[in-house]
């Protein structure tokens, strides 16, 4: 079904807010597809999810990028004793949904998803993560947030961590609803989707050097 909306406004509601420099003109809104996500033109590097027949670029800095590789780093050696699944990073495509592909910043996915352990051949696989990372950036809205945990959910995600570098909390969430916000002085408990995944927040973000003042 064609996405309907009377003015940019409305659109950007419906997208959740996001600002209007990341919602993608070519092609039009509403007529994007999935050929469209991993098309670069004229070689832009942009990367862009899709929603509503909309490609909306992703919002991610520097520092969100180190924070997304540590914490890869993190799970990577968790899983080399807990053969569990795999880890994807910031430019990994999942379709959730029909016309809906998601690029979480860091996801975790259990081998229960691959049959016999074999990974797809095609480079946006229809799969939900079980564990699916938001870093947050500038960019990026509450509204936005929100929109998203719920899709996760609905495509069968069962944690969702939503990361916000600027006051090192994170929001675990294990439901649309059930949002529980952790700061720095936290650990990290991925269990039941990772059994003894336990990272304390401190150590996570205190692996990255410190950045300057502003």
């Amino acid at each position: 079904m064609a996405l309907v909306f009377e003015t940019l406004a409305d659109l950007l509601e419906r997208l959740g807010n996001v600002p209007l420099e990341r919602v993608r003109v070519h092609p039009a809104p509403g007529t994007a597809t999935e050929a469209d996500v991993l098309a670069r033109p004229a070689g832009q590097k942009h990367i862009c999810e899709l929603v509503d027949g909309v490609l909306v670029e992703k919002a991610m800095g520097y520092y969100e990028s180190l924070l997304a590789a540590l914490l890869i780093g993190f799970l990577r050696r968790y899983l080399e004793e807990h053969d569990l699944g795999i880890v994807l990073g910031e430019a990994g495509p999942l379709r959730l949904a029909p016309g809906l592909v998601r690029i979480p910043d860091v996801s975790f996915i259990a081998w229960e998803r691959f049959p016999d352990r074999r990974l797809p051949a095609e480079p946006m696989p229809d799969l939900a993560p079980d564990l699916a990372v938001e870093i947050l950036s500038p960019g990026d809205t509450g509204r936005e947030m929100e929109r998203k945990r719920a899709e996760y959910f609905a495509a069968g995600t069962r944690l969702v961590w939503i990361v916000s570098p600027g006051d090192r909390t994170v929001q675990v969430c294990t439901s649309p609803a059930d949002v529980r916000l952790l700061g720095e002085d936290a650990i990290l408990d991925a269990s039941p989707v990772l059994p003894g995944f336990r990272l304390p927040i401190r150590d996570w973000f205190g692996a990255a050097p410190p950045r300057r003042s502003s």
